[in-house]
């Protein structure tokens, strides 16, 4: 005879074969708002494969096989080649041919840039380290413009918006990734002190001798890099193979072994009498790469923005299904309260992203909307992306230990979070940038104080926050070092004057009520108890 010791009940379905777009009302808003209704019917058919148990499943195995190098052949060659799970091409494949690098710079239509954000919001809901090599290879496309000759060679292969794994020459391949490769040992993200050399064979191409000390998806076609050259420091093109077809002595010495963003191979390499190409003037290297780095950092924050609605996601809908004491627990006060406020965050960082966007869509022909955009790209980079890894631990407490367990996605949402926040500039950096721009653009911040005009009077917290902020400004003794606090002071001032605009009333209310406090609970679940919990949790239910 069988004894059935249990039986499996007070369990939530999987959440899975949903739509990423349908189901989320704050995206489908910011999207008609920001200028990218067109995208509408392509975004929703992007999320119906984003919720797929299919690609929610390669998500899983892109990050459990690991990618591994292989320096050499079996004969001893070397290779210094990555090999990836399946799964992981088949999520590039999915986000390339989507258009997440290329849609934004090919589509002849207002708010491309926005429309393709939106895309790569949801993207990152399935999958983080696939987006990496998506998003560089997007950005490079300013950058590489500043060189005709090499964007006439290269875009055309950006644009085609196809993936070809194959490791080939670039000319023998339907599609190409790019990447980037910057950072060294002794400088960090002080890029200045590379020493990194280039050493010229003929007009505008060099050869680079030096070591680059995080170099992601070495797989990638080509990197943009930095070098000292006879004029100082210079960007350069570096593609896996010579002109000749033979392979770029580009050597890999060892993948990262990272806390998360495991999908993604992360890597050092050394260059050795390196074939490259100049890229913008020689000796104005950061000035050039700089143009690529500006569109990486809104991608950190759409990723993060991204990653924390897939934890709101998952709360709302264990919680939905979850009984204690008798009661479901999204019936439960306090639990109504947690819930309520990690999607009152997310909710705020979609709107300030998605405006975000909106504004590099308007940069070529508003001077406000670029200065707009040099201000508030490192405000959201920094505050959007220390705000995930806090509101991703939460919500995965709402699933108590069935969160902790690596059956779930929380523990990887948790891991690869903090990674947007070091990736391109770690939070100090992004707000000395911020300081840096109000100071070399003094429009920056006339546009900025334009944006929250936008709701003077409307909320009287909003405004005594907004005159405080001013007063922070003015006050420049000792500002570098006050400058975390002004920058999420800015941050949280834009969130209140988006969600005052157009979100319910519930949901701008509980937000001006809890993050404009003083008296700001420290943890989440600390919304004042008059507040319409329902109202704002119905908009993240999935």
């Amino acid at each position: 005879m069988i004894i059935v010791t249990h039986e499996v009940r007070n369990q939530p379905p999987p959440l899975e074969n949903f739509n990423a777009y349908s189901s989320d009302s704050v995206l489908q808003e910011a999207v008609a708002r920001e200028g990218a209704a067109w995208i509408a019917e392509r975004a929703e058919a992007f999320g119906a494969r984003i919720g797929s148990r299919e690609v929610l499943h390669w998500g899983e195995l892109a990050n459990e096989y690991v990618p591994r190098l292989r320096t050499h052949d079996r004969f001893g060659h070397r290779i210094d080649e990555v090999e990836y799970h399946p799964a992981y091409h088949q999520l590039m494949r999915l986000g390339i041919e989507a258009g997440l690098s290329s849609l934004a710079w090919t589509e002849q239509r207002r708010g491309a840039h926005t429309a393709r954000a939106a895309l790569f919001y949801m993207a990152a809901q399935a999958e983080a380290g696939t987006n990496c090599p998506i998003t560089m290879t997007h950005a490079v496309v300013p950058s590489l413009r500043l060189q005709a000759d090499v964007a006439a060679e290269w875009l055309p292969r950006v644009f085609a918006a196809r993936y070809d794994e194959r490791f080939l020459p670039a000319a023998n391949k339907r599609g190409v990734v790019l990447g980037m490769a910057m950072t060294e040992k002794q400088g960090g993200s002080d890029v200045r002190s590379n020493s990194t050399t280039a050493k010229r064979l003929d007009g505008d191409t060099f050869e680079l001798t030096g070591h680059k000390w995080f170099c992601s998806a070495p797989m990638c076609d080509a990197f943009l890099t930095l070098a000292q050259a006879a004029g100082g420091l210079t960007c350069f093109l570096v593609p896996r193979f010579r002109p000749d077809g033979t392979r770029n002595p580009l050597y890999v010495q060892r993948l990262k072994d990272k806390l998360g963003n495991r999908s993604n191979a992360s890597s050092e390499i050394e260059y050795a009498d390196t074939w490259a190409q100049r890229i913008g003037e020689e000796g104005r290297g950061v000035r050039t790469i700089i143009q690529m780095v500006h569109h990486t950092r809104l991608d950190c924050a759409m990723g993060s923005a991204g990653a924390m609605r897939m934890a709101v996601r998952q709360a709302v809908h264990h919680c939905s299904h979850r009984e204690a004491f008798g009661k479901l627990l999204t019936a439960q006060p306090l639990m109504q309260n947690v819930l309520a406020d990690i999607a009152l965050e997310a909710e705020a960082a979609t709107m300030l992203v998605m405006r975000l966007a909106r504004a590099f869509d308007d940069s070529g022909r508003d001077a406000s909307a670029k200065s707009f955009a040099r201000v508030v790209t490192p405000v959201a980079k920094y505050w959007v992306c220390k705000r995930a890894p806090t509101q991703i631990a939460e919500a995965l407490e709402c699933l108590g230990g069935a969160g902790y367990v690596e059956e779930s996605i929380m523990p990887r949402l948790y891991r690869d979070a903090p990674v947007n926040s070091i990736w391109e500039g770690s939070g100090n950096v992004q707000c000395l940038d911020v300081l840096r721009a109000l100071h070399t653009h003094p429009d920056s911040l006339d546009a900025l104080v334009d944006e929250l005009g936008a709701t003077r009077r409307a909320d009287r917290r909003l405004d005594a926050a907004v005159a405080q902020l001013q007063q922070d400004l003015r006050a420049t003794s000792e500002l570098e070092a006050r400058a975390r606090r002004v920058v999420e002071k800015m941050a949280l001032t834009l969130q209140a004057s988006l969600l005052l605009q157009h979100a319910p009333s519930p949901v701008a209310d509980a937000f001006c009520a809890s993050r404009l406090d003083a008296h700001w609970g420290n943890e989440y679940g600390t919304l004042p108890s008059s507040t319409d919990f329902d109202a704002i949790i119905s908009r993240a239910r999935p």
